[in-house]
């Protein structure tokens, strides 16, 4: 991936990567900060801010946010995440300008009105109700806070109903003197366009940012747990899960390896023994997540209250195969090119790789050539993988239940059975 990158005297970070064969452009914003870093009396803060920045800033009120993009057929959103808020657009090359300038004057000069906040804030209300109203989404809000209780890596990414509620103006401007630093965000921009002119609109815009975050990352430790919650619906939700690894983690591509192994697609050893041969279930998947100082591995199924007691062992089953046996070449293989493969795909979207860019930025402080990644996970091997399978499986389990729980394995069983 070639790129290029400026520092302005600010300090904040400016990267693009040109492809002069499109004729788009996908640029944004992105801040290293995020539910994860935030107090328990501001829970939710970070996403309420990526909401109210659309409602307005100094040179433009809602309705001219969504008209000056749309009149040019452009596209602008945000998300946030436990550790990261983003703010981006998709332009043709023409119109990069105007996005730089509406992006910009989100981080720079929101007006956060307060009528518009009162609106806002129930509208962010109906979707936390949204998010516990839809199981497959509750259950790994119930495993995240199982998995790290009582901190702020376990705590909801919207926040509960009583601190939105809280929120004004004040703490909202507070949150982003100390968390939206020039020395905590990186712009970036991947599409047809000109590096030195793209550097000339961001400072021009955003040269004279002088803010510099001022918060700690607060402790991500792992602790594990239980939470069961009954609901008269068809489904059982189930997340098993252990403590993983953190992305600078010498462990991290053996991990990511053998989670595409054992759940990582069709062909992977829990779809193809819990599904294809045993027909316990419609969905079984195994997933990794890696944070700053923390990280999870989780198992995800959705089953039938009949069929609960019997997937569990299957599972544990499938657990103790993968910690007491080596992968065959072929698991190995496979999981490699599917790695690689999905990799090499996404970096075809600019959207995508300039998402890759800031993300890997903001966590190494460098971005990773393409043919490094390959290179270390071409160096995964089956013994790498065993002994990911040891360490990942040798901690205590996470365990979150929720649907039609008429019978279900205890805490006490699942751990009895994990002992090898």
């Amino acid at each position: 991936m070639s790129y290029q990158k400026t520092i302005l005297k600010n300090g904040l970070v400016i990267m693009t990567s040109t492809r002069p064969e499109i004729e788009t452009v996908s640029l944004g914003i992105w801040v290293k900060t995020g539910s994860a870093y935030e107090k328990a009396e501001e829970n939710g803060i970070s996403h309420f801010i990526e909401h109210m920045v659309f409602k307005g800033t100094k040179k433009r009120d809602a309705l001219a946010i969504s008209e000056d993009i749309e009149n040019v057929g452009g596209q602008t959103n945000a998300y946030t995440s436990r550790e990261f808020t983003a703010f981006y657009a998709k332009m043709l090359q023409s119109d990069i300008e105007l996005a730089v300038d509406v992006i910009s004057d989100f981080i720079k000069a929101p007006t956060f009105d307060e009528n518009e906040m009162i609106k806002e804030k129930e509208v962010v209300i109906q979707e936390i109700k949204q998010g516990i109203d839809t199981p497959d989404d509750a259950i790994f809000d119930y495993f995240q806070e199982q998995a790290f209780a009582g901190l702020p890596l376990g705590r909801t990414i919207l926040g509960p109903e009583s601190t939105v509620r809280s929120f004004d103006k004040a703490q909202l401007r507070q949150y982003m003197h100390t968390h939206y630093g020039t020395d905590n965000m990186v712009v970036v921009a991947v599409g047809h366009v000109d590096h030195d002119a793209f550097v000339k609109m961001v400072e021009a815009r955003l040269g004279d940012y002088t803010i510099k975050s001022r918060f700690e990352i607060e402790p991500q430790t792992y602790s594990g747990g239980f939470y069961a919650e009954n609901r008269d619906i068809e489904q059982a939700h189930v997340l098993l899960g252990f403590e993983g690894v953190n992305y600078q983690n010498e462990m991290y591509y053996p991990v990511s390896v053998f989670s595409t192994i054992f759940g990582g697609g069709m062909s992977s050893r829990l779809f193809q023994e819990i599904r294809e041969k045993r027909g316990l279930v419609y969905t079984v998947y195994s997933f990794t997540n890696s944070h700053t100082k923390a990280g999870l591995f989780g198992i995800y199924a959705g089953t039938t209250a009949d069929e609960l007691n019997a997937l569990i062992p299957v599972v544990t089953d499938e657990i103790k195969k993968a910690v007491c046996d080596q992968v065959s070449d072929k698991e190995l293989s496979r999981a490699k090119t599917q790695l690689k493969a999905g990799m090499l795909m996404a970096l075809e979207s600019s959207s995508s790789t300039a998402e890759v860019m800031a993300r890997q930025y903001l966590i190494h402080g460098r971005i990773i050539d393409t043919k490094e990644t390959i290179e270390r996970i071409d160096a995964v091997s089956k013994d790498d993988i065993q002994r990911a399978a040891q360490m990942l499986f040798s901690h205590n389990p996470t365990y979150t239940l929720l649907g039609n729980l008429k019978k279900y394995p205890s805490y006490e069983m699942l751990e009895n059975r994990l002992k090898f």
